[in-house]
């Protein structure tokens, strides 16, 4: 079964932006974007929300075109024309090549699209992330804690009402202080037996 994936940078505080959309303060050099790399390359399919999905479209399609940029963001630019994205929005009105378009999340197709064969899927967009979480469709969460304290911003689970468990399944530190923190989503086991 494909497991929906949250992959998403964090400050220590807990924030995924600063203020005015801020991602400057994330750590991203060549070990960790090659790691990026190596993780994404094998989704079967990016689940994006409106506003993670044009931050992304706007730059990387064409990011390999600039041989300024260092290999692994050259790179990154193939793993995101090749891998199919499911965007989420209820303005947009159409979406780029190798994407499709939801108003909505149907938690019976999501949890039909995990079940078809392939590669892990990653999801993006804070909100999407939210929603998704509500309805106990999101299965790991890639946690990567920059060694900065941000002070204000959106927070990744600013909105979570109620808990979610889970077992911490790796971690791992990078050169630059970044540290991967991945977590499976603990569900409650259901009994077969009959008694």
């Amino acid at each position: 079964m494909r497991k929906i994936v949250v992959h998403m940078m964090l400050s220590l505080d807990g924030y995924f932006e600063g203020p005015d959309h801020d991602l400057s303060w994330h750590r991203v050099d060549e070990e960790l974007h090659a790691h990026f790399n190596e993780q994404l390359a094998t989704q079967s399919a990016f689940l994006e929300g409106r506003v993670s999905y044009e931050l992304m479209e706007t730059f990387w399609p064409t990011a390999d075109q600039n041989p300024d940029h260092p290999p692994t963001m050259r790179e990154f630019a193939g793993i995101w024309r090749a891998v199919p994205k499911i965007v989420f929005s209820r303005t947009l009105q159409q979406v780029g090549p190798n994407a499709s378009l939801r108003t909505e999340v149907d938690a019976d197709e999501i949890r039909a699209l995990k079940q078809q064969p392939g590669g892990d899927m990653t999801l993006g967009g804070v909100d999407l992330v939210e929603t998704f979480r509500r309805m106990d469709l999101v299965d790991e969460y890639r946690l990567y804690v920059n060694p900065v304290v941000i002070g204000r911003g959106r927070r990744l689970f600013e909105t979570a009402d109620d808990p979610t468990d889970l077992e911490l399944v790796e971690n791992r530190r990078f050169g630059n202080g970044v540290v991967l923190l991945r977590y499976a989503v603990r569900r409650a086991q259901v009994s077969t037996s009959s008694g």
